[in-house]
């Protein structure tokens, strides 16, 4: 890890002494006002923290360290992992001692698989993985560097060493779940020839004779690696790290934030609305068909999934990227056929009705889909699928913060009452 190591100590010298100089001669220095509705309304767009792995601009959406997401599409994962970590992309001896390392840390140790296997047959894929994340723990470096008396300064060092062992196992365990709880069959050991996203689509099981779902993978592992700081899971697993807690702990607490309807399982039910499309007109709808239906469900009050986004105000690059993935390779596949034909009806009639502000499809509205075509047909897996890829961002995040010394995560928190009175209400 010599290479990785040196471009971190770089990087985190200079952060060190840049936020030093930023606190100090500018701690009194207002930089927004907070309205009673962002106190309200979970925080919303209030600008409380800082994340320099990844930006989302309402009018373009994400950027991975400035570089708009649909640019990095053809990456392999590792490079975006050192990207989000570095702001550069590996040179050749840098990326081949990142494969190097992947490699082999990959092996995840007996009692991670006892502990699985222990677990009720019922349990939810992501309890599952959360759960082998957590186990791990006893193996942090972090802790042990801490346990022994290290400066505050090199605390990220730990941090960089369970960020590689946890991306580098996370595949192996994801991959194992599926087979277990879906009954496909043996375990499938990891490969030291293939690059990390290509060894997560090998690993799985799932028939791949064109290579194509090999690259959807590694695509899917890109688009969804980061999405700034103050999403749920990033959230969580930043504020769980601000306590000096490890990487273990911290990517635990962020993968069951994902878990939730509001974040991570929102992609399953945008499939499970298209196929609900599919079951009511014995195939695919006709436009007509597919308007009148889009009607009735807005007139009920009930929301188009996979359309609008809490930030962005235009189509989500990601989508695109996942759409012309699929016009290329999913042609005749019928449920591919109702993703494209929402994107063509449902942002004309959420213009008409008026009422959202965004009218256009976020990533959920698409990747499901994609997933469905290859074979994976199983919903509950694809917040799994999430997670691994959202290990990449979370985990740089957590060392971007550990390497600049940030600071224990503690908002103020006020009662109902006060609220009323400094909005004047008696």
């Amino acid at each position: 890890m010599k290479l990785f190591l040196a471009k971190m100590e770089e990087i985190a010298d200079s952060l060190r002494a840049e936020r030093k100089i930023i606190a100090k001669q500018h701690e009194e220095t207002k930089i927004g006002e907070i309205t009673a509705g962002q106190v309200l309304g979970g925080m919303r767009g209030m600008p409380a923290l800082i994340c320099d792995t990844s930006t989302v601009n309402p009018d373009e959406g994400l950027r991975i360290r400035g570089i708009p997401i649909l640019d990095l599409t053809t990456m392999q994962p590792e490079d975006i992992f050192f990207l989000l970590c570095t702001g550069s992309f590996p040179s050749a001896p840098e990326r081949q001692e990142l494969h190097e390392l992947f490699n082999s840390y990959s092996s995840v140790p007996y009692y991670v698989w006892k502990v699985l296997e222990a677990m009720p047959q019922d349990s939810h894929p992501m309890v599952m993985l959360s759960t082998a994340i957590l186990v791990m723990e006893r193996e942090s470096a972090f802790r042990k560097s801490y346990d022994a008396g290290v400066s505050k300064d090199k605390h990220w060092v730990g941090m960089l060493e369970d960020a590689i062992l946890l991306i580098s196992r996370v595949t192996t365990i994801a991959a194992a779940i599926y087979r277990m709880k879906f009954n496909k069959g043996e375990r499938i050991a990891p490969r030291k020839d293939l690059d990390w996203g290509s060894n997560f689509a090998y690993m799985l099981g799932v028939a791949d004779p064109t290579g194509k779902f090999s690259e959807l993978i590694r695509m899917y592992l890109v688009l969804h690696s980061d999405h700034e700081g103050g999403n749920v899971s990033a959230m969580t697993a930043n504020t769980v790290a601000s306590a000096l807690s490890d990487v273990f702990y911290s990517m635990s607490a962020g993968l069951n934030g994902l878990a939730g309807p509001l974040h991570g399982l929102a992609n399953q039910e945008c499939l499970g609305y298209v196929l609900e499309l599919h079951d009511k007109f014995k195939g695919v709808p006709t436009d007509e068909q597919l308007e009148e239906e889009l009607w009735v469900m807005l007139n009920s009050g009930q929301v188009i999934p996979g359309y609008g986004h809490a930030v962005l105000r235009v189509t989500d690059p990601r989508f695109t990227a996942f759409y012309n993935f699929g016009k290329q390779n999913c042609t005749g596949d019928p449920i591919f056929e109702i993703v494209d034909k929402l994107f063509q009806i449902a942002p004309q009639v959420l213009t008409k009705q008026g009422k959202a502000k965004n009218v256009w499809p976020n990533v959920d509205a698409a990747s499901g889909s994609l997933l469905f075509h290859y074979g994976m047909k199983e919903f509950e897996f694809y917040t799994v699928m999430f997670g691994v890829s959202r290990t990449m961002g979370i985990s740089a995040q957590l060392l971007m913060a550990r390497a600049s010394g940030s600071p224990l995560v503690r908002p103020k928190s006020i009662p109902t009452a006060t609220l009323k009175k400094m909005v004047g209400i008696e």
